[in-house]
């Protein structure tokens, strides 16, 4: 998820804003402390513009 988001040209904290996730959170995801939902996931892709697929990975 990082490396999208980072592709994508967003830090944390316009990631968590564009997907209702505070900051904090998206830090854990992307370091492995917590999964996000599938929902969540979803939110991510869209946002970044991604398949699902490249995110679960």
């Amino acid at each position: 998820m990082r490396a999208a988001r980072l592709h994508a040209g967003l830090t944390q904290i316009q990631l968590g804003d564009r997907i209702g996730r505070e900051t904090r959170t998206i830090h854990r995801w992307e370091h492995a402390q917590r999964t996000p939902n599938l929902l969540d996931l979803l939110l991510i892709a869209d946002v970044l513009d991604v398949p699902l697929a490249d995110l679960v990975r």
